[in-house]
């Protein structure tokens, strides 16, 4: 395998692979990177605690080497809260974050002690008053997600201007209200993109204040990128725009932070192999190769949706002469190419059976592989 990827292969993945018994593509996960990226996050921001979105990679692994490492979690399910408890985590150290919550599930979260919940509207104020008495909770709001490969600013967060109301019901409800919280959009390739979101968030915690309400936290959300084949800023520049920013708009009265990692924390860490299935042209005329591989977007590679994220592909023959293809999974339906719009250059020399390696695939694949889709088991995962 040529040297020098653009992102970290690790020789244990290596080793690994060469041994590996079972047919099918697989992710390997090397936990050292993890436990790296986690040390680079608390140097990088050495005031803020860090709550690992679970959503990213929720494998019993990973959850409770971040358990040890000292990480808290952000949660969107009881499904996810339950994985955490078991990894030995304390309901403590545990946030729902997710706005859109079953007025069940707030319950059963309250019971196995979960007290941090996020809210982004008036209806899901009333949810928690009523099934988690006394919680606190943290008002999410919009903000913009130029500079994101993968937006999320159109489901979630109320406009920043109505946060002070909502948070006011939480307070006549006998909520604690506790504070804001954003997502300026996954893969975030702009440093500055806290800013104008942290301004926002300055203003509620000044309009509550007016109101008798002291906020005293600001959850700066998930954002930091994985590297991918397009080049990312250094985590340092992350955390030094960040602090900057609230500095900036608070002032010395800097609340408590915490940080949302997902993909930052394990997106690097896990590889797939995968094996092509056919190399065909679609007639005499067309130049570009059509490569099927075994593995597509309905078995984890559904963030190739628009192409929003482009994954550096290794193989054994990256040496010969190159030529663009479409790349598609193997499924039966039209929707199941990965990138045609801006075909990707492989070696010609590619063969029937060859196999590749999709690095920086560690986040958001085996929770986005399907359970059978055309009868294709879901991604298989081993944590080394």
């Amino acid at each position: 395998m040529p040297m020098g990827s653009q992102v970290d292969m690790t020789a244990r993945i290596r080793d690994f692979l060469k041994t590996r018994q079972g047919d099918g593509p697989c992710l390997v996960l090397d936990s050292d990177i993890v436990r790296e990226n986690y040390q680079a996050f608390a140097s990088a921001l050495p005031d803020t605690k860090v709550f690992y979105a679970v959503k990213a990679n929720p494998a019993p692994e990973i959850l409770k080497l971040l358990v040890e490492l000292g990480s808290s979690f952000d949660v969107a399910s009881i499904q996810e809260t339950r994985d955490v408890l078991a990894a030995g985590a304390t309901p403590d150290r545990i946030s729902y974050g997710n706005p859109i919550k079953k007025e069940s599930d707030i319950a059963t979260a309250f019971q196995l002690g979960i007290t941090m919940f996020a809210i982004d509207c008036e209806a899901e104020v009333e949810k928690v008053a009523r099934a988690a008495p006394g919680s606190r909770v943290i008002c999410r709001i919009r903000c913009d997600g130029t500079g994101a490969e993968w937006p999320l600013s159109r489901k979630f967060g109320c406009e920043p201007e109505f946060a002070a109301d909502i948070l006011e019901l939480a307070h006549r409800q006998g909520l604690n209200a506790y504070g804001i919280s954003f997502h300026v959009g996954s893969q975030q390739q702009n440093v500055q993109a806290w800013d104008s979101a942290l301004a926002s968030a300055a203003a509620v915690f000044r309009t509550c204040a007016e109101r008798g309400i002291n906020l005293s936290l600001v959850n700066l959300g998930g954002g930091f990128p994985a590297r991918y084949l397009r080049k990312t800023p250094k985590l340092e520049s992350y955390g030094r725009a960040i602090f900057r920013a609230l500095r900036r708009h608070f002032g010395n009265r800097i609340p408590e932070t915490i940080i949302e990692p997902g993909r930052g924390l394990v997106g690097n860490a896990g590889m797939i192999e995968a094996e092509v299935v056919l190399i065909a042209k679609r007639s005499p005329e067309d130049d570009l190769r059509w490569v099927y591989l075994d593995i597509g977007k309905f078995h984890g590679l559904a963030e190739t949706i628009d192409e929003s994220i482009r994954y550096p592909i290794r193989t054994r023959k990256d040496r010969d002469e190159m030529a663009p293809c479409v790349l598609a999974g193997p499924t039966c339906d039209s929707v199941d190419v990965l990138y045609e719009k801006n075909p990707y250059p492989l070696p010609v020399s590619l063969a029937i059976g060859d196999k590749v390696l999709i690095e920086a695939t560690g986040a958001y694949t085996t929770m986005y592989s399907s359970v059978g889709f055309n009868g294709f088991p879901p991604l298989r995962q081993y944590v080394i």
